[in-house]
């Protein structure tokens, strides 16, 4: 009975393959992959996966003649990595994990893949390192392993794949340096915010769109880094430890978000031109000088907490009070000394403004964040150029 059981697989495994339906080394891979994978409460996906039909047929599996050459698992699914499984699926060209509780390390087999376009499987529960293999899938353009728990350094040789457009390994546990890129590459999005990276940021390609780095441990200054990146259009470095001055030439950039904010940088603000871009957050570093009256044409302005001095340009008041682009105006806990705003001015309900703790007593009401405290006024010992 046990000969006849096994030769029943094998005429079925036969009469998938006969049919010309799926290669059987890509048979017994998607196999392990259900093996390692399990619906999560709720779920009913890999309840179709019945290997007495065609596989390509399964849910979330895509097949290119008799290979498989895509897949996008789970909903959600949890359980293990496939391991050594998921290197014979030599035509795949695209995986995917759904959100879930899969776990495991990314395994090394993956470098096996080398058709491999897409890896995206982020928010689960992975861990381990970034296997330096990867680096050698020469079609790889996304790589995405956000959410996770992945430790360890950002291999070298993934900074170098000469196809990578989206590298997304931000909320891990990553520390090291970030490797330098060629400039060749033809990398878009670069998100590496919330791990534990250090060091400084390198020259990065002038191809970058957006660029978050933020809530690391990154030192030192990006002054030499920033303007040749003239494509960008989101910039966050945000929670870090660098320093130095901004450049004129980053309010240049075609920039819809700018964040730079709870760092050490210093200096004067002197954009060349009026600012268009739509958020603007410099709080909490260490600013100091006159306010540009060139920002006036931001959408939300923050500039709370940094050094700044004298009188609050009579641009932006206009552009906050006229209803214009300026929505969100937060200059508290600097060291400015007069506004041109009546005190019977009812600001618009759309818009906010603070002015607490600065070297004034604030002209009008306007309710500012709780985190902006309760005293209304700098001591007068702190604000020697303040008249009164």
């Amino acid at each position: 009975m046990a000969v006849l059981a096994r030769l029943g697989v094998i005429v079925v495994l036969w009469a998938v393959v006969a049919e010309g339906i799926l290669d059987p080394v890509d048979f017994l891979a998607l196999q392990a992959v259900r093996r390692s994978l399990d619906d999560m409460p709720g779920s009913s996906f890999f309840e179709a996966w019945d290997f007495t039909a065609d596989p390509c047929g399964f849910p979330g599996v895509f097949c290119d003649g008799n290979k498989v050459s895509a897949l996008a698992l789970g909903d959600p699914p949890e359980g293990g990595v496939a391991g050594a499984a998921l290197g014979r699926l030599s035509a795949l060209t695209e995986l995917s994990l759904v959100p879930g509780r899969v776990e495991g390390e990314l395994p090394e087999s993956l470098s096996s893949c080398r058709n491999l376009r897409f890896l995206a499987v982020s928010k689960n529960l992975i861990s381990g390192q970034i296997p330096d293999g990867l680096g050698g899938l020469s079609n790889l353009r996304t790589l995405d392993v956000s959410f996770n728990q992945i430790s360890g350094t950002i291999p070298a040789s993934i900074a170098t794949l000469p196809s990578i457009t989206n590298l997304i390994l931000c909320h891990n546990h990553l520390t090291g340096g970030i490797p330098s890129f060629p400039d060749s590459s033809p990398l878009i999005r670069l998100d590496l915010k919330h791990n534990d990276l250090s060091g400084g940021v390198p020259n990065l390609p002038s191809t970058l769109q957006y660029l978050s780095l933020s809530a690391n441990r990154l030192t030192g200054t990006v002054d030499s880094v920033l303007p040749r990146l003239t494509r960008l259009n989101y910039l966050d470095l945000s929670m870090n430890q660098l320093d130095g001055p901004i450049p004129a030439s980053v309010f240049t950039l075609p920039l819809s978000v700018l964040q730079l904010q709870r760092n050490f940088f210093s200096g004067l603000l002197q954009p060349a031109n009026d600012v268009t871009i739509q958020v603007v957050d410099l709080s909490y570093n260490r600013f100091w000088g006159p306010v540009s009256p060139l920002l006036a044409g931001v959408g939300q302005l923050y500039l709370n907490n940094n050094r700044f001095t004298g009188e609050v340009p009579a641009r932006l008041v206009q552009e906050l009070v006229g209803s214009g682009g300026l929505q969100v105006l937060y200059l508290q806990h600097n060291f400015l000394t007069g506004i041109e705003i009546s005190p019977a001015s009812s600001l618009p309900s759309s818009v906010s403004l603070c002015l607490m703790y600065n070297c004034m007593v604030p002209p009008v009401y306007a309710p500012c964040p709780l985190k902006a405290g309760s005293t209304n006024t700098r001591p007068a010992d702190q604000c020697p150029e303040w008249r009164g």
